[in-house]
């Protein structure tokens, strides 16, 4: 397959480029970037004028639902939402059921996701048995059997001797752990602890169930070595956390969801159960720093943290709703949107969905590494065509999605996927 991506805007955040010219593709890598061959002889053209060329979306945290929660996602209804929304290659989190903590399972699962030719799944292993928080996993054949890196999904792991262990048994191996910063006796309510909550009757998590749960990842980290990743930070405490940590040269990197990033406490407004999210939406100062460390580079990637959630676990009171909300046709006009609102680069809002986030996985991404989140010669073609211009209106029912429910219905968003390219394959087009 020869395929030709004509006139578009070529922005590549690794690379610094942006200039206007062609790409041509074939046998699932770029060929040429701009001096297209003469002898070039596509099969398919597909036209960018006015569109932005950019590589491929990589998603942090995007749940398919499968196997076990079929009735809130399919593989083939969340593969088809992650290429509208141009993101071809996303990570999914262990918390299936049964849990992915046998490689049995983990392949079952990269093999069904391989069958539908469109995004790459990258799995993340159970770091414990079942995500009990007692028995590590075989990580060894678990990595064998295709996953990156090793996480408790949203179960915190109390027993901080197991945690500890799990880290220096990651480390030895150079194996990333992936932990969401929660303590598990103050993470128990519903909403961001503060007036609001207050007012609502709510029970309320407070920022010290974040801090508490980093200052022990951090401390463990100095005696481990290990690498980690925090998961979707939520306070403005934890940015600064995040910040010394990095400063002091530890090896960790963390995300930040959408939601969190656009959204505060007020947003939950009369119980709006769209809004009932893990993390909890906090305070107007903590999305302010949130967007600060994202801008300045403390936060190296933002995520969708697309959760689909059925109507009968949504359509119930606030405190009993299930946390969750679709996120991966957003993630990149949401992107878009934070640049367009805080002055950012467009170029570092594409690098916090590309090349940053690419970083994060390094080597686990294999064969990939070289050209993951970027658009080079001879690297593997996953690329994102959209026009910045067009600005369009969430409409939940029209989303890919099998999960409808986003606290961003309504929106009015920029920038809209016309064409996305998986190993050199068509896997959407508008």
């Amino acid at each position: 397959m020869k395929l030709l991506i004509k006139g578009g805007r070529v922005i590549d955040p690794a690379t610094q480029m942006d200039q206007v010219g062609d790409i041509a593709i074939a046998a699932g890598r770029i060929i040429a970037i701009h001096d297209i061959p003469a002898d070039f002889q596509p099969n398919r053209v597909v036209e960018a004028g006015g569109c932005i060329v950019m590589p491929g979306l990589l998603d942090l945290a995007a749940r398919l639902r499968e196997p076990g929660h079929e009735h809130e996602g399919m593989l083939e209804s969340e593969m088809a939402a992650a290429v509208a929304g141009g993101v071809t290659s996303l990570v999914c989190p262990p918390d299936t059921d049964p849990v992915l903590d046998e490689p049995g399972l983990v392949e079952m699962l990269k093999f069904r996701a391989e069958k539908l030719h469109q995004s790459r799944v990258f799995p993340l292993g159970a770091l414990t048995r079942n995500l009990a928080g007692e028995v590590l996993t075989e990580m060894v054949e678990l990595t064998e059997a295709g996953c990156v890196a090793f996480s408790q999904a949203e179960v915190p792991l109390v027993n901080t001797q197991v945690l500890q262990r799990a880290l220096q048994y990651a480390s030895t191996f150079d194996y990333a752990v992936w932990l969401r910063p929660q303590d598990f006796h103050l993470g128990q309510g519903v909403a961001a602890s503060g007036p609001l909550a207050t007012r609502r009757g709510l029970s309320g998590v407070p920022v010290a169930a974040e801090t508490i749960a980093l200052f022990t990842i951090i401390e463990l980290m100095r005696s481990t070595g290990a690498r980690v990743h925090i998961c979707r930070l939520s306070s403005a405490a934890g940015v600064e956390l995040v910040r010394q940590a990095k400063a002091e040269g530890l090896k960790l990197t963390c995300d930040v969801s959408i939601n969190s990033l656009h959204l505060t406490d007020v947003d939950v407004g009369y119980f709006d159960s769209r809004t009932r999210l893990n993390p909890p939406l906090r305070q107007q100062r903590d999305r302010d720093a949130l967007q600060a460390g994202l801008a300045d580079g403390t936060i190296d990637a933002l995520v969708s943290d697309h959760t689909p959630v059925d109507e009968d676990a949504k359509d119930l009171p606030f405190a009993e709703s299930e946390p969750g909300a679709t996120g991966l046709e957003l993630l990149l006009s949401l992107a878009l949107k934070w640049s367009q609102d805080s002055g950012v680069s467009l170029t570092r809002a594409l690098a916090v969905l590309t090349s940053d986030a690419a970083r994060v996985l390094g080597s686990s991404l294999g064969t990939l590494q070289a050209s993951a989140g970027k658009l080079v010669v001879g690297g593997v073609a996953d690329v994102c065509v959209f026009d910045p211009a067009t600005e369009w209106v969430v409409e939940p029912q029209a989303l890919r999605s099998q999960g409808k429910h986003t606290p961003f219905s309504s929106y009015s968003l920029p920038g809209k996927v016309r064409c996305t390219v998986v190993g050199g394959l068509v896997a959407f087009q508008a």
